[in-house]
């Protein structure tokens, strides 16, 4: 008997719950691995994850799948592209069409590796060693090599690169990438040096955020802004890790983490800020929808905008900090009692070229960016062995910041992205700052002044236009067009320029 389009729709979304349900399953041992599990526990948990994975996998690729999409790919239900059934019905196809094309070999092989490597990873940056990383970072490049030659698509492009982009911002290509951190890098190189020499001029207030801030306190003091922007702890959790991300588990139950320092008061705060964004995003995804793609995350590159969007264009800004400094001054008083408004606005948003990606000022973050993009590109092409690596992220350093790591830790290994073999992953934090940007400026025009709201510690107007605009939208729509239909503009990187600009001038008096 034939099965109607709709009971194969509804088969579809059951067996892409089922999935989800899997996938939480892993995510809880992934957070577990980075914040509690022991270190002995790292081989235990590479065979776990490989299980998973596989299991996964067999599910994801059943031939039935391909049958019910069959069905529902002529049916009524696509005609109208923009409802959620039909974006439903064309992301189980991409992802289906995706993992077919990769063995459940490799699949398991890639979750037990990286698995272990995360835990070499710690040790290595902890020793500041890069050539204990080296053998695992080898190995990852190879299966990454091996799964980009599988998902290639004839026409799709940078066949070493573009379907690994793909898994994280669908549609995007490395040609287009170059181009625009070609434009950014031409742009931001010469405001970054106006805007040091200037602030060299004033002088710096950088030495306060150097104070004594122990650590309970700025947990305390970072959970209460948390919960203020919106972040619902009824439904998350904060946790301590060695490289600060957050995991969306399911409905009701989203982790957050960040690492603290009891002389430097902005790696938690902002890293808190931070990945409350990814965590207000989680929270608003369509719960009634959840493990379809119409109830997950449109892309990375949108997800990070939700991150960078309340770490800098409201965390940094001089509104956000009138009505949240007369707190800090209070669980901080030994350090802040003689800082002005101005001396600390000032100081959150102090512009210099440094080491560490995620201690980065908004003006040169794009800066460390690019390096990794171009080199982990030149890893997967073979133009850059893993042995060089160290050498190379030196270099690159040294001719795009003029700085240059001390040691291995504070260069090649501060990042855990490549030992979770994460390749393709880092562009999207650069447009997450151009869709930031975009979406912040629309918010504006469209919600009035938000800093007179920021100022009285009013977030709601700005959260719910968020809920509204792109996390109830799930994947209802492609980055790109999601960003042109909520902002009126396709993606461009001018408005993060201009909002640096004009930020900066304003500080600086350029």
């Amino acid at each position: 008997m034939a099965i109607e389009p709709r009971e194969a729709y509804r088969a579809l979304t059951r067996q892409s719950r089922e999935l989800a349900t899997l996938a939480s399953c892993s995510a809880v041992l992934g957070w577990d691995e980075q914040t509690y599990m022991p270190a002995g526990g790292a081989e235990h948990r590479g065979t776990q994850m490989a299980m998973l994975a596989g299991l996964q996998h067999e599910r994801a690729t059943d031939p039935r799948i391909g049958e019910l999409l069959a069905i529902v790919e002529g049916s009524p239900l696509v005609h109208d592209p923009d409802s959620f059934e039909a974006a439903d019905i064309r992301e189980w196809r991409r992802g289906y069409d995706r993992r077919t094309r990769l063995p459940r070999s490799l699949v398991e092989d890639m979750a037990r590796t990286t698995s272990m490597a995360q835990s070499e990873w710690v040790a290595a940056r902890t020793a500041s060693d890069f050539d204990r990383f080296r053998p695992w970072l080898e190995r990852i490049i190879r299966l990454k090599r091996d799964e980009a030659s599988c998902l290639a698509v004839s026409g799709s492009g940078d066949s070493s690169y573009d379907p690994l982009l793909d898994d994280y911002e669908p549609g995007a290509r490395s040609d287009d990438l170059t181009e625009l951190f070609r434009a950014l890098r031409e742009e931001l190189t010469p405001l970054v040096a106006s805007i040091t020499e200037a602030a060299a001029r004033r002088g710096s207030d950088e030495a306060i955020l150097n104070r004594s801030y122990p650590r309970d306190r700025q947990r305390i003091f970072g959970e209460a802004v948390a919960a203020a922007v919106g972040f619902d702890f009824h439904r998350g959790r904060l946790d301590v890790t060695a490289h600060p991300f957050c995991s969306g588990i399911g409905p009701g139950d989203c982790r957050i983490t960040t690492r603290f320092d009891e002389h430097e008061f902005s790696e938690a705060f902002f890293g808190i800020l931070h990945e409350v964004g990814h965590g207000l995003y989680e929270q608003g995804l369509d719960a009634s929808r959840y493990g379809t793609p119409t109830g997950e995350a449109v892309s990375l590159g949108v997800h990070e905008s939700q991150s960078r969007l309340w770490e800098n264009l409201v965390g940094r800004s001089r509104a956000f900090w009138s009505y949240w400094l007369p707190m800090a001054r209070r669980i901080f008083h030994e350090a802040l009692s003689d800082v002005t408004l101005d001396r600390f606005h000032a100081a959150v948003n102090r512009v210099e070229p440094s080491l560490i990606r995620v201690r980065a000022d908004e003006a040169t973050y794009n800066l460390h960016i690019i390096v990794r993009f171009e080199l982990e590109r030149a890893l997967l092409a073979g133009d850059l062995d893993a042995a060089d690596v160290p050498t190379a992220w030196n270099e690159k350093y040294r001719e795009f910041l003029g700085v240059e790591p001390k040691n291995d830790a504070e260069g090649c290994l501060q990042d855990i992205h490549w030992s979770a073999g994460l390749i393709g992953y880092f562009p999207t934090y650069t447009l997450g700052n151009v869709y930031a940007a975009q979406l912040f400026s629309a918010a504006g025009s469209q919600l009035g002044d938000l800093d007179t709201a920021f100022a009285q510690g009013d977030f709601v107007g700005l959260l719910g236009w968020l809920r509204e605009k792109i996390h109830h939208q799930g994947q209802r729509y492609r980055a790109a067009d999601l960003i042109r239909r909520v902002t009126g503009s396709p993606p461009d990187h001018r408005p993060l320029l201009d909002n640096l600009r004009r930020k900066y001038t304003e500080l600086n008096n350029l």
